[in-house]
């Protein structure tokens, strides 16, 4: 009942200059993401209000394609929100689907892994996805979006529980949840506010 969230967020999205020249100036859609080892599963990714954020990943991962970054206005509408306690349930669910199906074929359960804070999410992007198709197998409505919180990178100082890449970041599944795209504009250093 509460998975629809009311607000407007603002996105942006790393990537190299091509793309964002298509997105901006040609009206293209940014596309979605297929990979096995996605955070959130399926769709379009947004690092939620961290311009920041998503300037140091297109550095990273597009260096040699002159890294860019778009905005976008997002209404996250039926929202997987993994900030909400309640959304535990459903996950757990979809767990227990995906393993009895592996386990019935044979396979084997995805692992998530990678050097430090397991960036990649084989088996989190696994439940995600089956919790999706469980929702189109029984006719419920199916998520527009996730939006998960990540405890990322080292501890800002000694005992710290605080991350210094720790993020929000968005997965939009229903691209008509994008309002608009926007050039993200440079800070005004002369503007003092009082």
């Amino acid at each position: 009942m509460y998975q629809t969230l009311p607000n407007l967020v603002l996105g942006f999205h790393g990537c190299n200059r091509e793309t964002y020249e298509k997105v901006l100036y040609h009206h293209e859609e940014l596309n979605s993401s297929t990979n096995d080892y996605d955070w959130l599963g399926n769709g379009i990714y947004f690092w939620e209000n961290s311009y920041e954020r998503a300037v140091e990943w297109a550095q990273t991962h597009k260096p040699d394609e002159n890294p860019s970054v778009i905005g976008a206005v997002i209404d996250l509408g039926f929202c997987l929100n993994l900030s909400d306690y309640g959304c535990t349930q459903a996950l757990s669910k979809a767990y227990e689907m995906l393993k009895l199906e592996t386990e019935t074929t044979g396979t084997k359960l995805p692992q998530n892994g990678g050097k430090t804070d397991k960036p990649l999410r084989r088996l989190d992007c696994a439940v995600i996805e089956r919790l999706h198709k469980m929702n189109r197998d029984l006719n419920r409505q199916e998520y527009d979006s996730v939006r998960g919180i990540f405890m990322e990178g080292d501890a800002i100082y000694p005992d710290s529980g605080i991350r210094e890449k720790t993020h929000i970041q968005i997965c939009v599944r229903n691209p008509n949840c994008i309002k608009g795209y926007f050039s993200p504009k440079e800070f005004n250093s002369d503007y003092v506010r009082i």
